[in-house]
């Protein structure tokens, strides 16, 4: 698929079923873009539809069948785009370090591809806001998906989480205890860990 030059063309790459919930145009919504003007258009589809759908069918939903309703708060952005965002202080990586993140059409310098995704899960979104620890959360997907990279945020505990053909298998956080929960070589990163999940979602 050549990048949409019209109207058109962009409807049907919005059409592009990624898996059993998601669809292409989900992840194409930028603030960043409708503020500024800058369309969010992949100038490689093809790579982009093959990156989105392993995070939509091997992270997304699974989240979703779990936990219900996945919001996206942000995905996919062009090249175009994520370098304005990041010259302007719009907290986008520069586009060396974008690349197999959120610029899913571009690979990381070493030639992998990935795709990122800022989502919400209201339901744990509720919990969250009543005192549920996001390491909870961070710890039931750290046991059960191929999850590439994770990013807990404070607002809403939206996290970004990427998948990767060469999964990191790292997860950070803005939430207290900031830093670096897990990562391949910690003591933690092995083994099962279910006391931190097994009542998630028990009242």
């Amino acid at each position: 698929m050549k990048s949409p030059k019209s109207m058109v063309g962009l409807e049907n790459l919005g059409r592009v079923r990624l898996s059993k919930s998601f669809y292409m145009r989900d992840f194409l919504h930028s603030e960043i873009g409708s503020f500024y003007g800058i369309p969010n258009i992949p100038d490689h589809p093809d790579v982009a539809i093959r990156a989105g759908e392993h995070l939509a069918s091997q992270l997304l939903e699974p989240l979703q069948e779990t936990f219900g309703p996945v919001r996206i708060r942000g995905a996919y952005r062009c090249a175009k785009l994520n370098a304005f965002g990041n010259e302007n202080g719009l907290n986008c990586a520069h586009n060396r370090r974008a690349g197999s993140r959120h610029v899913w059409d571009r690979p990381d310098k070493n030639g992998n591809i990935g795709a990122m995704a800022c989502i919400v899960i209201p339901g744990f979104a509720d919990r969250y806001a009543e005192g549920a620890d996001w390491r909870s959360l961070a710890w039931w997907i750290h046991d059960h998906l191929p999850y590439g990279s994770l990013y807990f945020h404070p607002k809403m505990s939206a996290f970004n989480i990427g998948w990767h053909e060469k999964p990191q298998r790292r997860i950070d956080s803005y939430i207290a205890p900031r830093g670096c929960l897990t990562k391949p070589g910690m003591d933690n990163h092995e083994g099962r860990h279910e006391e931190w999940y097994r009542d998630l979602f028990t009242q």
